[in-house]
């Protein structure tokens, strides 16, 4: 698979978050490299990037790993998302465009239209591109990126459950982009923090039934 140069910090990434590489395995330039279709440079300065955002560690006689993450940092990830999520959505209800609003809409109805079939990967992607614009609404890329850093690094250690009732989620998204398309800012807050609850429940219960891909102690 060749990925531009530019990319490789995302597809490692990625990689990373489905597990293709695997908590605490190697992470070896050369084989980066041949996998991606690039020389050692980007994969070198794409695992520097990765190991400031926590996906990396550096050990000694063993190099670039990927990193164990402990129970008590997926929790703290997730008191953040709690904190941080309602800031976004009350930031793009100040600053929204109109462009994003569309993308918005369009991503509820279609999100909404394949709830009544069920759930499944398509509305997971979908689920993920809303949260994603929504957060570029914010107007602010510092936030922008540090809500895109922790939904990752969530999705990594807490996997990406489907919700109970996809039909009424997707409602509650419909209702977070409408207070944002009024400019509601106090709204868009609040809907967004019981939506980011809901979701946060889920995946802490998830992990009670499941192993989380944490550690319960720091390496």
């Amino acid at each position: 698979m060749r990925v531009p140069a530019h990319s490789v910090c995302t597809a490692i990434r990625d990689d990373i978050v489905a597990g293709v590489h695997e908590r605490g395995s190697r992470l070896t330039e050369e084989v980066l490299a041949r996998r991606y279709g690039v020389s050692r440079v980007p994969v070198r300065e794409a695992l520097r990037t990765l190991e400031a955002e926590g996906f990396v560690v550096t050990r000694r006689h063993a190099g670039a790993c990927v990193a164990e993450p402990t129970e008590q940092e997926g929790a703290d990830l997730l008191e953040m998302r709690l904190l941080l999520e309602p800031l976004g959505a009350e930031r793009a209800a100040q600053r929204r465009t109109e462009g994003h609003l569309k993308v918005l809409r369009g991503l509820v109805r279609l999100g909404q239209e394949r709830a009544a079939g069920g759930g499944g990967e398509e509305l997971r992607s979908l689920a993920a591109w809303f949260h994603e614009t929504l957060a570029q609404s914010c107007g602010s890329p510092a936030l922008t990126a540090a809500l895109a850093q922790l939904r990752h690094k969530i999705t990594w250690m807490y996997g990406a459950p489907d919700p109970a009732d996809p039909a009424e989620t997707w409602a509650g998204h419909g209702a977070i982009v409408d207070a944002v398309a009024r400019g509601d800012a106090a709204r868009a807050r609040a809907l967004t923090a019981l939506h980011t609850e809901r979701m946060t429940a889920a995946q802490r219960a998830s992990a009670r039934k499941h192993p989380v891909n944490t550690s319960s102690t720091r390496n």
